[in-house]
């Protein structure tokens, strides 16, 4: 592919979805953990761009490692944006609605879209524009435990035609605690994110409180992104934000997507929208072994999950 636009090879359809594409993702770092681009296609070149694009002080950039709540994100910013009316949550797909940063198609393109532009990126901290790590524009970090994280991004390998079908469980559980995933170390994204908030407008948000009590995230987001919602407008983006309501859009839950990247016939995107699914999947060793490495790697972050379904109902 070296040389050629990775478009090309594609129908309209399928560029949409190209962020599911592992070969087409233009910072094989984000891959493998190296620090070189990838390929050599044109991608690379408009990811590099993004990092030296005009950002806007009205840029709003959701931030999650895979399987951490981005299709939630967008559903809810496009809510917020649209001060509750769900129009444009039926007429248009998620990633129409709040792209990836990653595929924007260039720097002329993305300076020309009007503010307030809407990005989402699984992007690690060091990959996002210079001017985002200096305060412009404003991110918003959903992060949600890693143990679920783990269980959900293992079936979505099980039905995503562009990903390596993992052997068993326990072959998956490795690779993701090596982080040899798509989206590399999950102890390093949320850690390398979180420990330079400082730097940045900065909104944290886990998954496990957005299930909790979802109209309170919401208007924390409004609050934090200087957003003034009537009752009746707050009302309809926490109705058309639940993970019932979208499980049955087709704009928000990836049905649409072609069968040559999702493989509908083996699994479901937006599955359970739970919290200790891992319980189902992970043995007590395994369990054990993870709480270990959570541990140690997390121990200079004041952050904690919710591990358990009553662990939230407990608190309510």
């Amino acid at each position: 592919m070296s040389g050629t636009s990775a478009s090309c090879l594609l129908t309209p359809l399928e560029i949409l979805w190209i962020p599911l594409i592992p070969r087409f993702w233009t910072i094989s770092w984000f891959l493998t953990g190296t620090s070189t681009l990838s390929m050599g296609s044109t991608l690379p070149t408009r990811s590099t761009r993004s990092r030296t694009g005009r950002i806007r002080d009205s840029d709003i950039f959701a931030v999650t490692y895979p399987k951490s709540g981005t299709i939630w994100m967008q559903q809810i910013l496009t809510l917020i944006e649209a001060k509750g009316d769900v129009t444009p949550t039926t007429e248009h797909l998620n990633a129409q609605r709040v792209p990836w940063i990653e595929l924007i198609g260039g720097e002329k393109e993305f300076n020309a879209t009007p503010s307030p532009r809407l990005r989402v990126t699984h992007l690690q901290y060091k990959f996002m524009p210079l001017a985002v790590r200096q305060k412009k524009g404003k991110v918003i970090y959903v992060a949600r435990n890693p143990k679920d994280v783990l269980v959900s991004y293992y079936h979505f390998h099980k039905y995503a035609a562009m990903l390596e079908t993992p052997k068993d469980f326990n072959d998956f559980f490795e690779k993701f605690m090596e982080g040899k995933v798509y989206g590399n170390c999950w102890f390093e994204h949320i850690k390398t994110w979180y420990a330079n908030r400082h730097n940045m407008n900065f909104l944290y948000i886990t998954y496990e409180d957005m299930i909790k009590d979802l109209r309170s995230i919401v208007e924390r987001m409004c609050r934090f992104l200087g957003k003034d919602l009537t009752e009746e407008q707050m009302a309809s983006v926490v109705e058309h934000s639940t993970f019932r309501t979208m499980k049955q859009n087709l704009q928000a839950n990836y049905k649409t997507v072609p069968d040559s990247l999702l493989d509908h016939n083996k699994g479901t995107f937006m599955r359970k929208g739970t919290i200790g699914d891992w319980k189902n999947h992970f043995t007590v060793a395994q369990s054990e072994r993870f709480d270990s490495v959570f541990q140690e790697k997390m121990r200079d972050l004041p952050l904690s999950f919710a591990w358990d379904i009553n662990d939230v109902n407990s608190a309510t």
